[in-house]
């Protein structure tokens, strides 16, 4: 059903502001935005994408006290009456429960009105009575954050060209020989971002070290390093950043692509910048929509000392609220193993880990996760 106006409650939660309007169903050639004062920085996200994306009219209508009912009433009275009767639909899933209540108590005798399901993702229609809809999954990553304020999203979305499966697979499947020597080989790949020809020495010989220099091996046989004597050369910049961990993003990035299909997901990249307000800038290892939903991975291989293990589940916790609202959800993917405060934490924060061993089966942990 195409109603040709829209009238939403701009909110901090602008997805279920955002979903109608992009499901071709749905699309109004209009939308009128009901913002109160605090959330104008909000509606001007909101309104670039409307009109950038979907073509869509965008006419707003500041409310000057979000919490006066009579005003609010008056206020959307004033708007609607210019509309025939069944020509307009509120869409009452956000604003302040005074602006809800008002604009319900205006619409309810010959408007429509329908509500956003946040966890469903479905709109459902409360007047008149009618069967839900399921929204379509048009949402991309880059219209997500720009919802939440990002005002410049830059991201790597093209498929990996992944010769590094056989060397992630030998990794992963002798996780517990190699884990103290992929924390040296971070520790020298950091050492060598130092040095213009991206060089560092190796202190410790073959036989001191020889889980460490298996692993340089797996490395070099993949053209990433040469090993001349005891000193180690990364072949480019790239080539440090995968041994610096960066095989385990792509790896988790390879298996998000393999599930893009299977999983339904809208839209995934890795490497994520995020600038706002012109200067702030978050960076997310990996990121992707699933029913209108972001969903934040992190992917660590660093050793953490002195219970610091904690410290990239409260990163996802806070770029989550930052940026992915109240149905955000968040993964940590680790080489290391958590420990047992720092589980329980991510178990409080409801983020989902995958650790260790458990990296033998990534693909099956990412996928339940993906339904939950």
């Amino acid at each position: 059903m195409t109603i040709d106006t829209h009238l939403i409650l701009v909110s901090a939660q602008p997805i279920p502001n955002l979903t109608p309007v992009l499901d071709q169903q749905l699309r109004p050639k209009k939308v009128i935005m009901l913002v109160s004062p605090d959330m104008q920085q909000r509606s001007q996200y909101l309104e670039s994408i409307f009109k950038g994306q979907c073509g869509v009219e965008v006419e707003r209508h500041t409310i000057d006290d979000p919490w006066d009912l009579e005003a609010i009433t008056l206020q959307i009275i004033d708007i609607v009456g210019s509309y025939p009767a069944n020509s307009i639909a509120l869409n009452a899933t956000g604003g302040t429960k005074p602006m809800a209540l008002a604009a319900f108590d205006v619409f309810k005798e010959n408007q429509q009105i329908f509500y956003v399901h946040p966890e469903q993702d479905r709109l459902i229609w409360l007047n008149p009575k009618q069967p839900s809809i399921k929204l379509a999954d048009k949402l991309k990553l880059k219209n997500y954050l720009m919802a939440y304020g990002a005002e410049a999203v830059n991201a790597e979305n093209v498929g990996v060209s992944f010769d590094l499966q056989d060397l992630c697979n030998a990794i992963i499947k002798d996780i517990s020989r190699y884990e103290k020597a992929l924390g040296a080989l971070n520790y020298l790949a950091l050492e060598a971002s130092k040095h213009p020809k991206l060089t560092v020495a190796i202190e410790d010989g073959p036989q001191a070290r020889r889980d460490l220099w298996d692993l340089l091996e797996l490395f070099e046989q993949q053209g990433l390093c040469t090993i001349n004597g005891q000193n180690l050369l990364f072949k480019d910049e790239t080539s440090r950043f995968i041994a610096n961990g960066g095989w385990l993003e792509l790896y988790t990035y390879k298996q998000c692509l393999n599930l893009k299909h299977s999983q339904a997901i809208q839209d995934i990249a890795r490497n994520i910048s995020i600038t706002r307000q012109s200067k702030t800038k978050n960076e997310i290892d990996i990121g992707l929509i699933k029913a209108n939903r972001l969903h934040l991975i992190e992917c660590k291989t660093k050793r953490y000392k002195d219970n610091n293990s904690a410290d990239p589940l409260y990163k996802l916790d806070s770029l989550r609220d930052l940026m992915g609202g109240l149905q955000g959800k968040a993964m940590l993917v680790s080489f290391n193993q958590l420990d047992k405060a720092s589980r329980h934490r991510a178990k409080e924060l409801e983020i989902a880990i995958c650790c260790h061993t458990e990296l033998q089966n990534l693909q099956t942990h990412m996928t339940k996760w993906l339904e939950a």
